[in-house]
């Protein structure tokens, strides 16, 4: 859990700016939900691995004491999501879609990337068992990351079902269908011998077995002749099939890659799920699938559901690494600082800041008089393009002088004329002009 400094808070809203714009553009609505959430509505959702994630909250007052239990700080945004719409069905459209964009907590380990408190953009649509939602979602966070600067992210996809074939045809009991699939998700971290290493610890026998059905070019047309007869098995290549010819029309169709060892740990996806990754991170930037049956888990009704998460800190540590921000989002938040004198009265100076901020500039008033030196030097240091100069000889010609601290140029521009002129392409013109 962090602080974050003013240039840290800068590229945070820049991002979730892009993140936000391109959501809507998709038709997604927003929605937030509570930090805390109750501890029965989070437990049990995410398997065994992430139950120990869960940061609990000991009851207060009278039942402090008893070290239980009765609320938890959210661990994701999908099944506070599932908790709301079997809460607010009745005022939800048929197909509700929605985007969502605030913090989670894990008590996780601390990495590159990994926090214990850190945000989740999360875009989701419930109603529909179309493959079109899919696509839409794949092409949704496709146009954010391109937006954002990002061209060599891969987005993996697979199928819950289709793994439990491809378990099913490798040898694994069904009893032990969640423990290889644990296993499974840690490839890209661990690698094959790690991997082997964890099927066997966790009971499975014949680890080259299963390592066999998924390593190597595995293709949609090699796991559908390895599956065989298995329907469930063969409805997942079938809808993955759906999946690329309908996002190769989106953003999303060059980016889409079928990845047979892609699992997942989270117990309630059960159809399709999806992975970003870039070369250059160990772990993804964001990730998903189909949940049908959460949303069942608190209103008994039947409620297809599909989501995408991006994760926001992951995605500024490559941007940051990568010098991936425009130049703007790290000058500062401040157009123009206005000075004060010595000697005279701080008043005219901010006189000359209200009218700057009326017209719609972001003005910093140096809080004490002092020498002008003193005065560039923070504005220097504060990333601050110009200062606005204002002393008694530029208040009898009418005019404030400007200091651009790029180029170190000064003019001398008429007062009325300075809202305008300190737009850049307009102080460039006056600068043109007086030369």
């Amino acid at each position: 859990m962090r602080d974050f400094l003013p240039q840290d808070v800068r590229r945070r809203g820049y991002a979730i700016a892009v993140v936000e714009d391109t959501y809507r553009r998709y038709g997604f609505q927003p929605l937030e939900t509570p930090a805390l959430e109750n501890i029965e509505t989070l437990t049990g959702k995410y398997g065994e691995e992430g139950n120990k994630l869960i940061f609990k909250v000991l009851r207060r007052g009278e039942h402090e004491s008893s070290g239980e239990t009765d609320l938890a700080l959210r661990y994701d945004l999908t099944v506070p999501l599932a908790r709301v719409v079997a809460e607010h069905r009745g005022k939800l459209p048929r197909f509700f879609k929605r985007y969502q964009i605030q913090p989670v907590w894990r008590a996780d380990r601390p990495a590159r990337g990994r926090f214990r408190e850190f945000y989740q953009c999360d875009v989701d649509a419930i109603g529909s068992r179309s493959m079109v939602v899919e696509a839409e979602l794949c092409s949704a966070v496709a146009d954010v990351l391109q937006q954002l600067g990002f061209r060599d992210f891969t987005i993996r996809i697979n199928h819950r079902q289709l793994l439990a074939g491809l378990l099913d045809a490798a040898g694994v009991g069904p009893e032990l269908h969640g423990q290889a699939l644990v296993a499974l998700d840690k490839m890209d971290k661990v690698g094959a011998d790690g991997v082997l290493r964890e099927l066997q610890e966790r009971g499975i026998a014949d680890g080259q077995r299963v390592l066999a059905a998924f390593a190597g070019d595995v293709t949609l047309e090699k796991v559908r002749e390895f599956v065989g007869g298995r329907p469930e098995a063969q409805g997942a290549v079938t809808d993955l099939e759906q999946i690329f010819g309908l996002a190769g029309v989106t953003s999303a169709g060059s980016h889409l890659r079928f990845d047979a060892t892609l699992a997942r740990g989270l117990s309630y996806y059960t159809g399709t799920i999806m992975e970003i990754t870039v070369p250059d991170l160990a772990g993804s930037l964001g990730g998903g699938g189909r949940y049908d049956g959460l949303i069942g888990m608190f209103s008994g009704e039947n409620i297809p559901a599909c989501g995408f998460s991006l994760g926001l800190e992951r995605i500024l540590v490559v941007m940051g690494e990568r010098g991936m921000f425009p130049p703007g989002v790290d000058a500062g938040g401040t157009d123009v600082l206005v000075t004060l004198f010595e000697g005279e009265d701080p008043a005219e100076g901010l006189r000359l800041a209200r009218e700057l901020r009326q017209a719609g500039l972001r003005v910093e008033v140096y809080p004490e008089p002092d020498k002008l030196g003193k005065q560039f030097k923070y504005a220097s240091a504060a990333a601050i393009a110009r200062v606005a100069v204002l002393g008694a000889d530029e208040r009898a010609r009418g005019v404030v002088t400007i200091k651009d601290m790029r180029s170190g140029e000064q003019r001398a521009i008429p007062r009325a004329e300075l809202p305008a002129a300190l737009r850049e392409p307009a102080l460039r013109q006056v600068a043109e002009e007086q030369q």
